[in-house]
């Protein structure tokens, strides 16, 4: 199934997915207490799970920036919620 859903992904046109992962970041940034940090959290946990499953071809200066990344967001849901 991972496969099929990295397949998926490859599939897809890439200007949109970008920009549907923005609008959600803003989804999550923008709705209050624990929904944004709700959405905030599941976002992370996907993109964790990409980031897992194409961490052996990512160059590793691209790896620690999207690894920050992550952390930072999950700072941010993690100050909504509190």
């Amino acid at each position: 199934m991972t496969e099929r859903v990295l397949i998926r992904l490859s599939r897809m046109n890439k200007t949109l997915v970008f920009l549907a992962g923005v609008a959600v970041v803003f989804a999550g940034l923008l709705l209050p207490g624990i929904v944004g940090a709700a959405i905030l959290v599941v976002l992370v946990a996907g993109l964790g799970w990409l980031l897992s499953r194409t961490w052996a071809v990512t160059p590793p200066p691209m790896r620690a920036t999207r690894v920050i990344i992550l952390a930072l967001l999950l700072c941010v849901a993690a100050y909504k919620a509190s």
